[in-house]
């Protein structure tokens, strides 16, 4: 990345309006919709304490986290009401049972309908927290594709992540050729700087609802 469009030094101002966008709630679970640039639980340094776990448990003190979205990444987050809705919640996201939709401007033109991208990943220490393909002893991470509109200079998908590996998304696209627009940490130039927020969002997420193991599934609307 070149000095014209690197990333500007991490200044932490999450959004506050609306403070906290609730798409469900129950006696099990509350669903929400995270903002891109909101923290999904807080970071070390004081000024990083506001986030969608400390502003949904100001509201439902019981409310337990379950699992993250990047702070960049905008889109569904569940939480658990009780001890026994997070050991339920969080079997189904350790055996994979959890259905996980996100949409992703990527930058280019991606000739294929569809495709897999079965590439382990490994955390790149050096530049930590950034991510890198390691076939040799990273861990299995499999993302499935599908275009859902062609734009002049960028292509639209459907992402369908079979595993929940850190940044699994963003460098799987990068490997491709095709990096998410917006991404700070893995786009450079005008596939970096066309875009004010990384362009991923988690639209859906189908799990068994541990009041009954029903299959649900909850959405919240493309922004972008």
């Amino acid at each position: 990345m070149s000095t014209t469009d690197a990333a500007p030094p991490f200044l932490y101002r999450p959004p506050t309006e609306p403070w906290l966008v609730v798409l469900h709630e129950d006696d099990e679970i509350l669903v929400l919709s995270k903002q891109s640039g909101l923290l999904s639980v807080a970071g070390k340094p004081a000024e990083h304490a506001d986030c969608i776990e400390s502003r949904a448990k100001a509201e439902y003190p019981q409310a337990r986290i379950v699992h993250r979205l990047d702070r960049e990444t905008s889109g569904v987050i569940v939480m658990a009401m009780n001890a026994k809705s997070h050991r339920h919640l969080g079997l189904q996201f350790e055996r994979r049972k959890i259905g996980k939709k996100y949409i992703a401007r990527v930058w280019g033109a991606v000739t294929q309908d569809r495709g897999v991208v079965d590439l382990p990943l490994t955390c790149d220490w050096p530049n930590r927290p950034k991510q890198m393909v390691d076939v040799e002893s990273g861990r299995a991470a499999l993302t499935e594709w599908e275009v859902l509109e062609r734009e002049q200079g960028a292509t639209r998908l459907s992402l369908s992540p079979r595993t929940g590996r850190s940044h699994q998304l963003r460098v799987h696209m990068l490997t491709i050729g095709h990096p998410i627009v917006g991404d700070s940490f893995y786009a450079t130039g005008a596939a970096f700087t066309s875009a004010d927020r990384l362009q991923l969002h988690a639209e859906s997420l189908t799990l068994h609802h541990p009041s009954d193991g029903k299959l649900t599934t909850f959405t919240d609307p493309c922004p972008f």
